[in-house]
């Protein structure tokens, strides 16, 4: 794949994992994207997972046709990128070895040697000449590991970018128009990877936008995911509400868990009172058979959430308790909520629910607490509607 007639896509596809990071679902496989810059002095960014470097290998020496590579740039040290590193420096014993001093300590973990006879220390704002092409890197600490540095190419105004602006899903997948999205999709599972992998790291991403927005990026060449080319403003600006936390669509997300289907019974009621009423989008999910991380995903996405669970072992329902600890550990904040529970003789989930969710910033809550004593009645009813009209209040 050719991002310009100097730098090419030379990553893989990787159709045989389910999940990703071992919990993460990837139906559509994922992609490693490695690039070679062609200059007097080549430069591979990055490497791929260790299942595919004779495919990766292969193709890094047929663009080079015949070259030898100068540099291996490690903006990452992720075993999905640098879990080929070795088998490369074994290959070209001559290209040294360009990483921050964080990354080389890790390849010493790693691989057992830290290229001391090879390496090429870089930080915040050190530069690299391949000829024509000067690379200039970027610190980027906890977007997502510590040792993260990205690196911006001067001629061709590219930001290799490392894990940020990643997405799940290989390439050479078919790509279907998402009526909902204006670039064809891309935002569903790049939302999804960002909340699930980054979200935690909200300040850090911040502080790499910040940087990003003192340089003329044309492209953006990810990890993951495809080649950023057009419509940068539309990537970038999610970025920013997505790491500072911000309310991206209007509507109200609903997840519950229900054991035998009055709580599911009054959800339902629920979301058309929502819909009745107007509200521009009402997403309702049963945590018991959804990919969480999908639900994680709605969670951040929308402002305004409804927590519903029946109570079980005098707390919450498991599913409900594992959620809220996805959204805690992730950071959770800027939301107003809505509690629904139900309990036979000990309602608690409500509570227990707001005590899971103490560490939580600036969460408000609504004032109507709906609880249901088994099955709905006509002053459930009642709490609904006035949770919902709570719910829709500016």
């Amino acid at each position: 794949m050719e991002i310009s007639t100097a730098i090419r896509w030379v990553g893989v596809n990787d159709h045989e994992v389910d999940l990703f990071e071992g919990q993460f679902p990837v139906p559509e496989g994922m992609a490693y994207n490695s690039y070679l810059i062609l200059d007097e002095q080549p430069a591979v960014m990055d490497s791929v997972d260790a299942h595919f470097t004779e495919e990766w290998l292969g193709k890094v020496e047929k663009e080079l046709d015949g070259r030898m590579p100068a540099y291996i740039v490690v903006q990452h040290m992720e075993p999905d990128h640098s879990g080929s590193l070795k088998a490369f420096t074994e290959k070209y014993p001559e290209a040294k070895v360009v990483s921050s001093n964080a990354a080389f300590r890790m390849m010493k973990n790693f691989f057992g040697t830290d290229y001391a006879e090879r390496r090429i220390v870089v930080g915040e704002g050190s530069t690299l000449s391949l000829g024509s092409h000067e690379l200039q890197f970027v610190a980027a600490p906890m977007v997502h590991w510590p040792e993260v540095t990205m690196s911006y190419e001067k001629t061709e105004k590219v930001f290799f970018s490392a894990d940020a602006f990643g997405k799940f899903g290989a390439h050479d997948m078919p790509r279907e128009e998402d009526e909902e999205e204006e670039d064809g999709g891309w935002a569903c599972e790049a939302r999804r990877y960002y909340f699930g992998i980054v979200g935690k790291f909200g300040a850090q991403v911040q502080s790499l936008l910040k940087k990003a927005a003192a340089l003329d990026i044309r492209c953006i060449c990810p990890l993951h995911g495809p080649v950023l080319k057009e419509n940068l403003g539309y990537y970038l600006g999610l970025y920013q509400t997505w790491s500072s936390y911000g309310t991206e669509s209007d509507g109200v997300f609903i997840a519950y868990t229900s054991v035998y289907g009055h709580t599911k019974e009054a959800v339902e009621l629920f979301a058309k009172m929502l819909e009745d009423h107007g509200c521009p989008k009402v997403v309702v999910t049963d945590l018991a058979r959804c990919d969480v991380f999908e639900a994680v995903e709605d969670a951040f996405r929308y402002g305004k959430i409804v927590l519903a669970s029946t109570t079980y072992n005098g707390e919450v329902y498991p599913f409900m308790r594992e959620f809220i600890g996805h959204l805690t550990e992730r950071s959770w904040q800027n939301k107003k909520v809505g509690l629904i529970e139900n309990g036979s003789w000990g309602p608690m989930a409500a509570k227990t629910m707001q005590k899971l969710l103490e560490g939580a910033k600036n969460i408000s809550y609504a004032d109507t607490k709906v609880t249901i004593l088994s099955q709905m009645n006509g002053a459930n009813i009642i709490q609904l509607q006035n949770l919902a009209a709570e719910m829709l209040a500016d």
